[in-house]
């Protein structure tokens, strides 16, 4: 059996919890089919809050004011969330996130590090940054030192975040999605024909897979 490559645009921001577990469904999946499906990774950038200020929100105050949820209902979504988490082997540290970023620079070092050829690594240690660490994604600092713990050049990454580089290429690639009709995240697409949204199940990521790994 010759094994299938898809190529996947995974869109996504580093400070949506639903993004962390629809990409580690995601890779237990291909994982499953191993042998069979292979899959071609590129993550693209969608920021939740585009106008979130340099010193952020209250996360509570923030999806209040969002989704007018209620603080009981915000502790059931926390915790159906770390849970689903847990079962897919990824940790939401309790009580760690506590405020709302900007993520623009984030998805810029991410833009370079496809470049680089380690932008799965990254973006796996800026949700971790995130969500398992309470660490702030907009921090230049913060971003410097993830960058450095995944093997990118950590003098080329504070040069970068000091400029605008890669900030027009960063916009046009959010506006294409927009235009496109992609207003929620994780929004997956495969061979860029199939879209699958949200945190899925592995198992639906499996099936959709295996379905159209056969018609190609």
């Amino acid at each position: 059996m010759t094994t299938k490559t898809l190529k996947i645009d995974f869109v996504s921001d580093v400070s949506c919890p639903w993004c962390i577990i629809g990409l580690k469904a995601l890779e237990q999946a291909a994982d499953r089919l191993k042998g069979e499906v292979a899959l071609d990774m590129h993550f693209q950038p969608f920021e939740l809050n585009p106008q979130m200020g340099p010193e952020g929100q209250d996360i509570t105050e923030h999806l209040q004011e969002k989704y007018g949820s209620t603080p009981e209902q915000l502790e059931r979504n926390r915790e159906a969330i770390a849970a689903r988490g847990a079962d897919l082997g990824f940790t939401f540290g309790k009580g760690k996130r506590s405020r709302v970023y900007n993520t623009f620079d984030a998805h810029r070092l991410l833009h370079w590090a496809e470049e680089k050829g380690l932008q799965p690594q990254l973006k796996h240690a800026l949700f971790k940054a995130y969500f398992t660490d309470g660490q702030d994604p907009s921090n230049h600092e913060v971003l410097v030192r993830v960058a450095g713990e995944v093997g990118l050049n950590v003098d080329e990454a504070r040069e970068l975040l000091a400029s605008d580089r890669f900030a027009e290429e960063v916009r046009e690639r959010e506006q294409l999605y927009l235009q496109n009709g992609i207003h929620s995240v994780p929004a997956i697409i495969i061979n860029e024909r199939h879209l699958i949204q949200g945190g899925q199940p592995v198992e639906v990521f499996e099936q959709a897979l295996r379905q159209i790994a056969s018609q190609v």
